[in-house]
């Protein structure tokens, strides 16, 4: 009998993550005599995760992508908002019953895992330290079982991490989240520090993975190309906020918000005689700790007008929405945001 259950369990339609303005702020000293300061890493988020579905964060490095994994996977406990996770209000003393339910695949895979510890280990110690009086038999059968579903071979069970190649090294590293059986996978930047020639068939594992267990994945990238090819729907943030979101196609198509296009205009694309537009955006990315007020993009936007140095657009819309008071293409003009 299968060690790892590898047939999908039964499509759920509801969601099995649901934020409601999600925020996570840090105070920083200012000194002997200095009054402390806010960093708004994150601000009012929200989103839902759907099994077998991707939801894809994108942008600049700075934008709090790194800070809404920490929040989803329990590591961090939001300064306001609501979490809630399999239908229960993820507080401090919910952690402990919930954290096998969100597992992580962190970017680099060889700083990830032990040195020290052989692959059967690594893979064992989820179930060692959740499940203490599961037999060591079934600990073991279940390890060599995720090394097969995984795509590595059963003598590799008894193998140091040095002895494995980068894309190895990150299947190793999804075969341990994978341990716990849990819902939701938060990945962050799980291919950029491999080759490219081994990023596909990373993400294809990844793939056929959400099909067999029907995961929900969060998908943290800078890359466009690599979301292009996994993700459902797409939330593209500045500075802490979300100023575009939507499915794939509409966001990649149709972006309406000028920040979105600029970050599309630097994607490569497979096509060279395809007429493309690259978008220079001047000046370097805001402080956390001195967000510009009204639309945080304005001073780097070309299309920025007094109204969006004075108020910040809510973030609207149906399907597609933005924040902009002067989207592109058909886009609609956002509301202004309540002040905060």
């Amino acid at each position: 009998m299968s060690a790892v259950t590898t047939d999908a369990p039964t499509t759920t339609t509801g969601p099995v993550v649901t934020a409601k303005g999600l925020t996570r702020h840090y105070e920083v000293g200012g000194g002997l005599f200095g009054k402390p300061k806010t960093v708004r890493a994150l601000s009012d988020l929200d989103f839902e995760l759907t099994p077998g579905r991707t939801l894809a964060v994108v942008g600049e490095s700075g934008c709090g992508k790194s800070t809404l994994a920490r929040v989803v996977t329990l590591i961090e406990e939001p300064t306001r908002g609501e979490l809630e996770i399999s239908g229960t209000n993820a507080t401090p003393d919910a952690w402990k019953s919930l954290r096998s339910k969100v597992q992580i695949v962190f970017q680099d895979p060889y700083g990830s895992l032990n040195p020290r510890q052989r692959i059967g280990q690594i893979l064992m110690e989820p179930l060692l330290i959740n499940r203490p009086k599961m037999p060591h038999s079934e600990r073991e059968e279940k390890a060599r079982e995720m090394l097969r579903l995984v795509g590595l071979r059963p003598e590799h069970f008894d193998r140091y991490p040095h002895m494995f190649s980068g894309g190895q090294r990150q299947r190793i590293a999804i075969g341990r989240a994978l341990m716990l059986e849990p819902e939701v996978l938060v990945l962050d930047e799980p291919v950029s520090a491999l080759d490219v020639s081994i990023q596909s068939s990373v993400l294809n594992l990844l793939i056929d993975l959400q099909e067999r267990m029907q995961l929900a994945y969060l998908f943290i990238s800078h890359d466009l190309s690599v979301v292009r090819h996994v993700a459902d729907e797409v939330k593209v943030m500045y500075l802490g906020r979300a100023v575009e979101t939507g499915p794939k196609d509409m966001i990649f198509e149709n972006p309406q918000h000028p920040y979105t296009k600029a970050l599309l205009s630097a994607t490569p694309r497979a096509d060279p005689e395809a007429a493309k537009e690259r978008i220079k955006l001047e000046g370097e990315l805001p402080s956390p700790l001195a967000v510009p007020p009204g639309c945080a993009f304005a001073p780097r936007c070309w299309k920025a007008q007094e109204k969006c140095r004075a108020a910040r657009p809510l973030l609207d819309g149906a399907v597609q929405k933005s924040a902009c008071f002067f989207p592109e293409g058909e886009g609609k003009p956002s509301a202004e945001a309540p002040e905060s």
